[in-house]
């Protein structure tokens, strides 16, 4: 690799990577966005997506994501396939970014979009039913589940919230929790156990998702050893996220304690010069549309600071 210096490096090309690609692309800055798998990230995984502008009839994640980059690379967006292993933001210095093949960039602004993924429950059939009835975003995916029934596999404020959420749409769901009691706050549990649509199982775990081409139903297997089968047509897995941020100098950006990346209203941390956007950012929501938007401000970001360097030269 020729060049090692750039003005605007982007880690991560799911929709907050590639917006952010988009936007730096268009103001001719110069750019680099690094994706270490196929780009469009989480979102390729995601069967079918209802809620995204632009788009009535809705459309697949992996042809959205297919569509954004496209966008990108009308305006030349410049992207390589590589792993940032490890980031060193010194004081004064330019950023360090070391790459998985040995090599190191380094650039003058930086823009972390390396996202997060939804904590799996690790049991038979979770994969293989994802996106035919398995989903971890309620938000997402309760609309398909009209007048159906769905089992919440989860017993904290996301898991109950969701829960709540879901039964807009459900006929009954279903919460499945391990203790024999919510670990959600009491104002959110009160609410779910007063919601006539919800039934809780308690002291009990789902051991398998059933069914053939989509989800039939849940095993579910009770601390003594009792096993029941629930007839489903959904399970929302809510077992908490976990950010993509291994590499990360987590104690320099003042991470929170599940390792997620504080940003002001302008997408900048605590660093000056370094942005955060997408799902590594510590926040409660988590779509689509909002990292896409978050993309493009941390560009704009990127480009007032960018612009403080060049009046200080």
């Amino acid at each position: 690799m020729a060049k090692t210096h750039y003005q605007l490096i982007i880690l991560g090309g799911g929709p907050a990577g590639l917006t952010a690609g988009l936007y730096a692309a268009r103001a001719r800055l110069d750019h680099l966005l690094i994706e270490k798998g196929a780009t469009g990230g989480q979102v390729l995984n995601t069967h079918w997506i209802d809620n995204y502008p632009g788009f009535p009839e809705g459309i697949s994640g992996f042809d959205l994501m297919e569509k954004m980059a496209a966008q990108a690379k009308r305006f030349e967006m410049n992207s390589i396939m590589n792993d940032a292993v490890k980031v060193e933001l010194p004081e004064k210095a330019a950023k360090i970014i070391h790459l998985d093949d040995g090599s190191r960039l380094t650039c003058d602004s930086l823009i972390i979009c390396t996202g997060a993924h939804a904590n799996n429950a690790g049991v038979p059939g979770e994969d293989r039913f994802l996106g035919k009835g398995v989903s971890y975003c309620g938000t997402c995916d309760g609309p398909f589940f009209r007048n159906l029934d769905v089992a919440v596999i989860g017993g904290g404020n996301t898991a109950v919230q969701e829960a709540e959420y879901l039964t807009k749409f459900a006929r009954k769901v279903i919460l499945i929790h391990r203790r024999d009691s919510l670990r959600a706050a009491k104002v959110v549990q009160e609410k779910a156990l007063a919601n006539p649509n919800i039934e809780f199982i308690w002291n009990s775990r789902v051991t398998a998702i059933c069914g053939d081409k989509e989800v039939e139903a849940v095993e579910v297997t009770a601390t003594d050893g009792q096993v029941s089968r629930r007839p489903v047509q959904g399970v929302f897995v809510f077992i908490g996220i976990t950010p993509n941020n291994a590499g990360l100098p987590l104690d320099r950006l003042r991470a929170d304690v599940g390792g997620f990346i504080p940003v002001d209203t302008e997408c900048r941390t605590c660093v000056p010069g370094v942005m955060a956007a997408g799902d590594i950012c510590a926040k409660k929501v988590r779509q689509i549309v909002n990292a896409c938007g978050e993309g493009a401000v941390a560009v704009l970001s990127a480009e007032s600071y960018l612009a403080t360097l060049e009046h200080t030269s």
